[in-house]
């Protein structure tokens, strides 16, 4: 017929495309975009450390590091505004570091404050170890921590563990605390070190208590005597310490 014959057919033609081309055509466009966003953020790091004070890098640092804080309702707020139960949520690794950083600042105070407690930041040493952060106290040249060979404490650690109840009231890790002294000749028919290292520790908890610590938080109090020297020399008054460990 003739209107058969004017009309054309109509071809649809479908174009599949190969495998490699169909699964990967885009991939690249995205790894590529990955790559320059991470260059970027490279460069801007480089930046920073060169642009910066090391007092503005660790305020950065710390914008980014999440602590526990206290609240005015007298609980805590955990990570992002979370209630933190008393024994529940310890603080992380870079909290405890953090914690021996405030401790340090707390020490060091400001103003007229910065003068009187500057020589207290010489009584202690902080460090982390598998159980903790560990926040020693001890005696150094013409200015002990306890009067003499006994346990009864200096103005100086009367402070000193003052301080070191506010900071530890910021986070609710458990505590531990270790007395240790140093060795006595052993011509005393009876070594006074056990029961002096006992008292000393058994006095910390008492002071840290006074100090409005949480006195559910202190795990335990432990006397060493003179069994962990710090120094080489066991009689050396170095060996006087106190440990006061923020428990994991």
């Amino acid at each position: 017929m003739p209107a058969d014959r004017g009309t054309r057919p109509i071809i649809i033609r479908r174009i599949e495309e190969g495998g490699e081309a169909g699964h990967h055509g885009g991939a690249w466009k995205v790894a590529y975009a990955d790559f320059v966003t991470a260059m970027m953020a490279f460069f801007l790091l480089m930046w920073l450390l060169n642009a910066t004070t090391e007092k503005q890098r660790q305020g950065l640092a710390d914008y980014f590091d999440p602590t526990i804080v206290r609240s005015d309702s007298g609980g805590t707020d955990g990570v992002e505004g979370t209630s933190a139960p008393p024994d529940d949520h310890p603080a992380t690794d870079a909290q405890l570091q953090q914690m021996a950083r405030q401790l340090q600042d707390a020490l060091t105070g400001s103003g007229a404050e910065s003068m009187q407690r500057v020589n207290l930041l010489r009584h202690v040493v902080t460090r982390m170890t598998d159980e903790g952060l560990v926040i020693e106290l001890g005696d150094v040249v013409n200015e002990p921590l306890f009067a003499g060979d006994t346990a009864e404490p200096t103005p100086v650690m009367r402070e000193l563990t003052g301080i070191l109840a506010m900071v530890l009231d910021r986070v609710r890790n458990r505590v531990a605390i270790s007395g240790h002294v140093r060795g006595f000749p052993r011509m005393l028919i009876e070594n006074p070190a056990w029961p002096l290292s006992d008292g000393r520790a058994q006095a910390t908890r008492a002071l840290l208590e006074a100090a409005r610590l949480d006195e559910r938080r202190i795990q335990r109090v432990t006397a060493f005597g003179d069994r962990m020297a710090r120094s080489g020399n066991p009689m050396d008054p170095s060996n006087n310490r106190i440990e006061v460990i923020l428990l994991r």
